[in-house]
């Protein structure tokens, strides 16, 4: 019982001591800040990109109802 109690311990505090999660978390929230910051600096074309995201959309649209595409 005392070698069971004395493993559950050790495990224990290698989780506790163990520093790779932290690294992780820290790497997940500078990728956050930066994407943030590009989407805030992007803002202003975001226009452009819908009207360009429809014009695609709608010549995608002509290319399967019509024979011809242009």
């Amino acid at each position: 019982m005392k070698k069971n109690r004395f493993v559950m311990n050790k495990s224990a505090r290698a989780f506790v001591e163990d520093e790779e999660g932290a690294q992780v978390v820290e790497y997940a929230l500078i990728i956050a800040v930066v994407s943030i910051g590009l989407v805030l600096a992007l803002g202003g074309g975001v226009s452009s990109l819908a009207t360009s995201f429809t014009t695609l959309v709608s010549r995608i649209t002509t290319c399967f109802s019509v024979v011809a595409c242009t």
